[in-house]
């Protein structure tokens, strides 16, 4: 099962895949990891991708396509795999269908601004272990200290009002059209974000089939 993972910032992805990974024994597949691989390695694309990089340059889709076509041959893709962070605009998602990466489905994960907006909000990290908290779903027992090591709690800047209203501004603006992208393809997947992560998972599962 070929899936692409959509949603706003902090609609819960992460954990989402992670559920994802476990059950149906794919890679999730982050093309920001493959980039820092690929450089890493010294590969040919990655060696490319590293001028654009070091220039302070977006990587072009075609580099980032060519390694992705590299990672999805691998045997551990053989089951299927979760893209997450790619596609983010409909030019990449035409490149990618023009790539012959084939798509199962795109499970799109859905909640209102305001529900996204505490979550993110609310969260606070520590910076010595990185245990994370959140303010109203899961409070450290003294209030602004890590439980597990005693470490004063940050709110990181991505984390910030300002930082978060913009980062939604920039999902709707690149991101959110893909839904009406792929749902003309019938691949969307609509999924209540707005529940418990075992509920979110189950109606994952029926969606896939």
């Amino acid at each position: 099962m070929n899936t692409i993972l959509l949603g706003p910032p902090g609609v819960g992805k992460g954990t989402a895949a992670k559920r994802m990974v476990s059950a149906y024994e794919i890679p999730q597949i982050s093309t920001g990891d493959l980039l820092r691989e690929a450089v890493k390695n010294q590969t040919e694309l990655g060696m490319q991708a590293k001028k654009y990089m070091d220039a302070g340059e977006l990587v072009p889709d075609a580099l980032v396509i060519g390694m992705l076509k590299d990672r999805v041959a691998r045997e551990d893709c053989a089951k299927g795999f979760i893209l997450d962070g790619f596609p983010r605009t409909i030019p990449q998602a035409e490149s990618l269908d023009a790539s012959g990466i084939r798509i199962d489905a795109v499970i799109s994960l859905v909640a209102p601004e305001e529900v996204i907006v505490e979550r993110l909000g609310g969260r606070r990290d520590c910076p010595k272990c990185g245990a994370i908290y959140h303010v109203k779903n899961s409070p450290p027992k003294k209030e602004g200290i890590c439980d597990q090591c005693g470490t004063a709690l940050i709110t990181r800047d991505d984390q910030k009002p300002e930082v978060i209203s913009n980062r939604l501004k920039v999902y709707r603006t690149q991101t959110e059209p893909l839904i009406g992208y792929y749902r003309k393809k019938n691949l969307l997947k609509e999924i209540n974000a707005v529940q418990p992560i075992e509920a979110v998972f189950k109606d994952i599962q029926r969606a896939l089939g």
